[in-house]
């Protein structure tokens, strides 16, 4: 697999909401607007880029029996350093996402790529890796906490795109419309892939 292709499959072939189902978690649950999704998604890219660079360059000297521990230690040290810059400088993005950044410890997505990939490849090829998966991990938040929003809302990053008077379906804001956004997403990204296979 050449650079591009490790780098590409985490924003589409291997998206990690979109294509693998992981960290459903804090999809469904952070993504009611799209600054909380960009929010989370943002944090958990630094987190997975910065774990895969220290567990690649650690994977020689760490036995075997102790590698999951230690990538956890790895992780919860860059979740701390996140969740307290966010307290700091971002408070209020903070309370908004809530539990949900210290839970990024016990991310699926992350602890995947350190075991599968950063562990048996290259600092740089880890590199590649965790900015696809962090980018297509935080364009899939991206979306749907957009279109969650103007739904839900009738704004977009807090500007309101319709008047005050205008009709919302309150129902995407709320958990149901999480799932009904999700699932609508999932049905179009096997349809396109089902074209795509069509015209190939």
């Amino acid at each position: 697999m050449n650079s591009w292709q490790n780098f590409s499959k985490g924003v589409w072939k291997e998206n990690p909401v979109l294509r693998l189902l992981l960290g459903f978690c804090p999809t469904l649950a952070v993504t009611t607007s799209a600054v909380d999704a960009l929010g989370m998604g943002a944090a958990t890219a630094f987190v997975l880029l910065c774990s895969n660079l220290v567990v690649s360059g650690i994977k020689r000297v760490v036995p075997d029996q102790m590698r999951i521990p230690v990538y956890i230690v790895v992780i919860a040290s860059f979740v701390t350093i996140v969740d307290l810059v966010l307290q700091a400088y971002f408070y209020d993005l903070s309370k908004s996402l809530g539990l949900f950044i210290p839970l990024i410890v016990v991310n699926c997505i992350i602890l995947g790529r350190a075991e599968s990939f950063a562990s048996k490849n290259s600092m740089f090829q880890s590199l590649l890796d965790a900015l696809g998966m962090g980018i297509g991990f935080t364009l899939a938040l991206l979306v749907l906490g957009s279109i969650r929003e103007v739904l839900g809302s009738g704004s977009i990053f807090g500007l309101a795109l319709v008047s005050a008077e205008c009709p919302r379906v309150l129902l995407f804001v709320l958990p149901p419309g999480a799932f009904i956004t999700l699932g609508l997403l999932l049905w179009m990204m096997n349809e396109l892939d089902a074209w795509r296979t069509r015209r190939a």
